[in-house]
């Protein structure tokens, strides 16, 4: 795997309660290759931005051990503080510092120089499509905008790992490609990205690497192929027809449907049935109707996540 970015050994976070302690993350062990895209995938409660916090020395773990770059969380903090940025609280921003000041001020606490961090801002507002908004003070901006300045503050600087926690937020489509297409370039050219979303299609075509916990553990990990491999009897469908026959849902009533969805005269539907009898499905489906275009394809990342967590609810 080459040089680690993080080594996590048995992290354990556990939070009071009235009754009996929360451990909102449960005995984690990882590690994370230098380069990497990381992907922290769960349904929302399953401790991810817990351990996000605790990996960039936010929160202390109740037990375990976890290193950046090398650098323990608890005995070498600022250490591993001077080798990521991380978006992981909303409020990450000055409120009463204009755009660029915000970013310059974030580039400045990271060692760079002014020149520098002035030329790396006008790219970085470019970029992010700030500029309508450059001397407004962020406390004045939409919870959009203010996502926006949080996440375009660490392409400010040059840190080693950076930390994203639902970095699309907030985002139009083009926005978040532009961002998506400089976390790929940014990957490239050796940085690691830890990044957690709501959004599988997001984790789908970023991550190298992805984890799927729930209630504070592993349920699985890997890369998306062998995450799909999980879910080999699960398949998608997708059929257009000329009219949309009456009594779909009623057929479908009698199907191994794990979902499906109707739109105008397009069906959708994730199917979880053998490989030789999926087909067999489809054609019934098909019989005695015209069908204007159909497809059938393996399980998808989503798939994947709603069977493992719901398996494990």
């Amino acid at each position: 795997m080459g040089t680690l970015a993080l080594e996590v050994h048995e992290l354990v976070k556990t939070y009071a309660s009235r009754n009996n302690p929360v451990r909102a993350v449960d005995g984690m062990s990882f590690e994370v290759g230098s380069g990497t895209i990381f992907g922290l995938l769960g349904p929302n409660g399953a401790g991810k931005s817990t351990l996000l916090r605790m990996l960039t020395t936010l929160s202390r773990p109740t037990s375990g051990t976890a290193r950046v770059l090398g650098f323990d969380v608890v005995k070498s903090p600022l250490e591993v503080r001077r080798r990521i940025a991380s978006v992981i609280q909303e409020t990450a921003v000055d409120l009463l510092l204009s755009v660029r000041d915000n970013l310059l001020t974030f580039a400045r606490f990271h060692g760079v120089n002014q020149a520098k961090a002035r030329s790396r801002a006008d790219e970085v507002i470019d970029r992010f499509r700030l500029g309508a908004e450059v001397d407004r003070k962020v406390q004045d901006l939409s919870g959009g905008f203010r996502r926006r300045v949080q996440v375009a503050k660490t392409f400010m600087v040059a840190t080693p790992v950076l930390f994203l926690d639902e970095f699309s937020t907030g985002m139009d489509p083009l926005l978040k490609r532009e961002v998506m297409r400089q976390i790929r370039y940014e990957a490239r050219n050796g940085r690691t990205i830890v990044l957690t979303t709501q959004i599988l299609s997001e984790a789908e075509e970023l991550c190298d690497d992805i984890l799927i916990m729930n209630k504070g553990k592993q349920v699985a990990r890997g890369d998306l192929n062998t995450l799909k491999s999980l879910s080999q009897e699960v398949y998608e469908i997708s059929m257009t027809f000329e009219s949309m026959p009456e009594d779909i849902a009623s057929e479908l009533s009698t199907l191994p449907v794990l979902r499906a969805n109707v739109e105008n005269n397009t069906l959708e539907a994730t199917l979880k049935a053998a490989e030789g009898t999926v087909l067999e499905l489809v054609s019934a489906l098909a019989r005695h109707r015209r069908v204007l275009r159909m497809e059938v394809s393996g399980a998808s990342l989503e798939d994947v996540f709603l069977e493992l967590t719901r398996e494990e609810a």
